[in-house]
């Protein structure tokens, strides 16, 4: 009898850790956001930055697209060109493309035509033929629903110091119209965010490849860009090739603000559970830690180790811990904002608790169904991160 109480006892002391090490990251995120982000770089001499070559890989056209690719043309940076990759040439995002070119004749541009199959990954597959005709050695890969800052460049090319090899935005949402897009932005603001910004501290790799700037020297020594055709998540393989070699990874001060114009909560809840399964095959430790991060798993543990080792309600203490959770998720969504939440407060209560009820069935969900389906292709997932396409047999 005495045994089976020393070990309840000992799981209650765990479950009381796991509640203190949530609340450290908490803190380490809150104090990350406020030495870190939103940095200005009014004393830097910005003749002497590097140049880059920015690869944007477009397929089909978004209500924001126009917008978006529009920012990259007036970007205040001494030297860079726009690098175009679209997969078909009857793809709609030519014209888009071509119209801006047009409108900005002094900005160096081209467009690039049918991509190469050097592997699974569609998008690597687009990228190829520009990375190839690259002629910076900084690379940037950026994603066609993102929108950039004018000075942007400037704050990214800043953090590529002398031993980082790559250098990445963390991804957040810009502010639109609608519930779906608040619940986005409440993911990208609070759970997210706290994880991304521990995982720089601690130089975790945690790189995304929807904004991220590399040295192409170090990723030609990894193979170049179609040695990761290989993977869907081949932004993760790419900052581990550069962790490897001993290339530090950094986040810089500015966000990645994703603008797609075609945005819905069905929209959001397949792709983290897209990103889960990828998480999964990559990084399987986080099917242990990843629940161990949410509000409502780590409170009930709490409370009943409280109650046991202290002899507290366990009642009021979930309902204190829960109401100090949520205070900090919403000084961590204006810190990325940098002025106050740009929706009503109830509608960050209602997206608060919909996020965080909503990501543990979305983990359930991914454990289900391990085969993912990603721009009309059905992919299926191993242990490790490689994938096989899925092909369907047609019936004539």
């Amino acid at each position: 009898m005495e045994s089976l109480e020393l070990t309840v006892f000992g799981l209650a002391l765990v479950c009381l850790t796991i509640w203190c090490v949530n609340w450290i990251m908490h803190i380490v995120s809150l104090i990350y956001g406020k030495c870190c982000l939103h940095k200005q770089h009014a004393d830097v001499i910005v003749e002497d930055l590097p140049g880059i070559s920015i690869l944007k890989p477009l397929v089909g056209i978004d209500p924001n697209l126009f917008e978006n690719l529009e920012t990259f043309f007036n970007m205040k940076y001494p030297a860079y060109e726009l690098l175009f990759c679209i997969q078909d040439e009857f793809d709609a995002s030519r014209m888009i493309v071509q119209s801006l070119m047009d409108k900005y004749p002094a900005v160096d541009a081209k467009m690039f035509l049918g991509g190469k199959n050097v592997g699974i990954n569609p998008k690597v597959n687009n990228m190829v033929i520009g990375y190839e005709a690259a002629k910076y050695d900084l690379i940037m890969i950026s994603d066609s629903g993102i929108k950039m800052r004018e000075d942007t460049l400037i704050d990214m090319a800043i953090h590529m110091t002398s031993k980082v090899g790559l250098v990445h935005q963390m991804p957040y949402i810009c502010t639109r119209k609608g519930f779906a897009s608040n619940l986005e932005k409440m993911y990208f603001g609070t759970q997210h965010a706290k994880i991304y910004f521990l995982a720089d501290v601690l130089r975790i790799n945690c790189a995304t490849g929807m904004s991220v700037l590399m040295r192409k020297s170090v990723l030609e020594e990894a193979g170049g860009l179609r040695e990761f055709g290989q993977y869907l998540a081949e932004d993760f393989f790419m900052a581990q090739a550069f962790l490897d070699r001993g290339w530090r990874v950094k986040c810089c001060s500015q966000l990645a603000l994703q603008n797609s114009g075609t945005y819905s909560i069905s929209h959001h809840t397949r792709r983290m559970c897209r990103w889960m399964k990828l998480r999964n095959a990559m990084v399987p430790t986080t099917l242990l830690f990843e629940p161990l991060s949410l509000c409502f798993v780590v409170g009930l543990l709490a409370s009943w180790g409280a109650s046991y080792i202290f002899d507290v309600s366990p009642l009021t203490f979930l309902l204190v811990h829960t109401l100090f959770w949520f205070l900090l998720d919403y000084t961590r969504l204006k810190q990325l904002e940098n002025a106050s939440v740009p929706f009503p407060k109830f509608d960050f209560v209602v997206c608060w608790f919909m996020n965080e009820i909503g990501y543990m069935l979305l983990l359930v969900q991914s454990h289900l169904e391990p085969t993912i389906n990603w721009r009309g292709r059905k992919f299926r997932l191993k242990w490790g991160g490689v994938v096989e396409e899925i092909y369907t047999k047609q019936l004539v």
